[in-house]
């Protein structure tokens, strides 16, 4: 059966951009389910992961490298970032592929961090530029850290864990920032005009699951440019780059358009396709779920509530 999903962003996201009168009704005309807010509950409506968990860094660590798996091990991401202070209190300015390092920078960085870590009993090494790795024991215990997505510009205190194995991961994090805040390879990025790297980000701990990974909605092809999501989907299903734009209808695809900031394109390229395919029964079916928990589902069949009101403000607003 053909369907689609279409994973947007946050209605902020798009400033004051306005939908365009076509797909304005065809919007206004859909089922509307509010749900979750925020990233990782977007995810989670779309990937199925045992016990609730969000092992994050172990299926990161399986894409990127395969050993995840490794016995009696967890992992924890601890991904670079840019902390910036203001009057307020200090902000998560940039994390990981925003801060576009090199090799030469993790080799710059890494010896220096390492021993901290290695003290701790963790090993800490970064397969990828923009994704860090801490191995963990097993039995080791890991806080529910905040996933950087979610924390993305807000006040770090907003988000202060009192708890004792959250503390000692608090200190691992302060000494790490005295590490890189003293670092002369940061003091030559930011005379190169480039961003420092002054802190670690924590997130996304656990084991690799034990138990098969699978997309609760079983698409059979999952198109991203989102390293997260496409950790996530790599143990169920297909994982495909995103195209340029929506074209012949499949079965269960699911499109991650939420890196998209230009909605004139969101609705030339995709949008307006979908809803055409939908129009001419290639589609029976087009999910839209955006970062503000607004799930919209719509039918060929919707096209005849004429007497719905078109969803005119934002693509997050309430029709």
């Amino acid at each position: 059966m053909t369907s689609a999903t279409f994973l947007l962003p946050a209605a902020a996201r798009f400033g004051a951009q306005r939908w365009q009168q076509d797909v304005s009704r065809a919007l206004g005309r859909a089922d509307v389910t509010s749900l979750a807010s925020g990233r990782r509950a977007q995810l989670v409506r779309q990937i199925e992961l045992p016990g609730g968990t969000w092992p994050l860094a172990a299926l990161s660590r399986q894409v990127d490298v395969g050993d995840a798996d490794t016995p009696d091990s967890a992992w924890l991401r601890a991904d670079p970032a840019w902390l910036r202070p203001d009057i307020n209190g200090v902000r998560l300015m940039a994390h990981g592929d925003a801060l576009g390092l090199t090799r030469e920078d993790c080799d710059a960085l890494l010896p220096a961090l390492q021993p901290v870590f290695g003290d701790a009993g963790f090993a800490l090494d970064a397969p990828d530029p923009a994704r860090w790795y801490l191995r963990v024991p097993r039995a080791s215990p890991v806080p529910e850290f905040l996933d950087p997505s979610e924390a993305l510009g807000t006040d770090l205190a907003d988000h202060d864990d009192d708890s004792a194995a959250a503390r000692r991961w608090r200190a691992l994090a302060t000494e790490a920032q005295i590490i890189l805040h003293n670092h002369p390879w940061n003091a030559r990025r930011v005379a190169a005009g480039k961003t420092p790297v002054n802190a670690l980000w924590f997130w996304g701990g656990g084991p690799l699951p034990d138990a098969r990974v699978h997309t609760r909605s079983a698409h059979a092809q999952v198109y991203t440019e989102d390293p997260t999501l496409r950790a996530l989907a790599a143990s169920a299903t297909t994982v495909a780059p995103l195209p340029k734009a929506f074209s012949a209808p499949g079965d269960a695809m699911l499109f991650d358009l939420v890196g998209e900031r230009d909605l004139r394109r969101l609705q030339t390229d995709w949008l307006q396709p979908a809803l055409a395919a939908l129009a001419r029964g290639q589609l029976r079916t087009l999910h839209i779920d955006d970062e503000d928990g607004n799930v919209l589902t719509l039918r060929r069949w919707h096209r005849l509530r004429v007497w719905r009101r078109p969803r005119i403000a934002s693509p997050a607003a309430t029709p």
